[in-house]
C-alpha cells in the first residue's frame, strides 16, 4: 500500500510542478511577444492547452506501465493494452469526463481518482490565470 501511495504522489507531484512552471513561463514570456494583447491571450491559451496535454500524457504513460505490472491493478473494457488507450483513459480521467468504456481495477483506481482531482484543480488554476491576464489587458489597445 505504501508503494502505490508513493508512486501516485510522485506522478501527481511531477504534474503539479510542471504545471506551475508552465503557467509561470506563460506569464513571463507572453508579454514579451511582439503582438497585440488579445493575440497574446490566444497564445497563452494554446500554451496552457499544450501543458495540459503533456500532463495527460504523463498520467497515460503511468497507467500504461502500471497496467503492465501484475500487482498494481489493471485496465479493462475497450482497452487493448496499448499506450494510446492508456492516454485516452487518462484524458477521460483528467477532464473528469468519466470513464465507462475503460474501467480501472485494483490500485489503478487510486491513480484514476487522483488524476481527476488533479485535473480539476489544474484546469481551474489555468482558467484563473488566464482570466487575470484577460482582465488586466483586455481593455488595452
Amino acid at each position: 500500500m505504501a508503494a502505490i501511495y508513493f508512486i501516485n504522489m510522485f506522478i501527481v507531484g511531477i504534474v503539479v510542478v510542471g504545471h506551475y512552471e508552465s503557467l509561470y513561463r506563460i506569464n513571463i514570456l507572453t508579454p514579451l511577444l511582439p503582438m497585440s494583447h488579445r493575440l497574446r491571450i490566444v497564445v497563452g491559451v494554446i500554451l496552457a492547452l499544450t501543458a495540459h496535454a503533456i500532463e495527460i500524457w504523463i498520467f497515460g504513460i503511468a497507467f500504461y506501465f502500471m497496467n503492465k505490472t501484475d500487482n498494481l491493478g489493471y485496465l479493462e473494457g475497450n482497452y487493448d493494452g496499448g499506450l494510446l488507450d492508456s492516454v485516452y483513459f487518462s484524458f477521460t480521467s483528467y477532464t473528469t469526463l468519466g470513464f465507462g468504456d475503460i474501467v480501472p481495477h485494483g490500485d489503478l483506481r487510486f491513480l484514476a481518482g487522483l488524476e481527476a482531482l488533479t485535473g480539476l484543480v489544474l484546469i481551474t488554476w489555468t482558467a484563473s490565470s488566464l482570466y487575470l491576464r484577460m482582465a488586466r489587458y483586455w481593455t488595452e489597445e
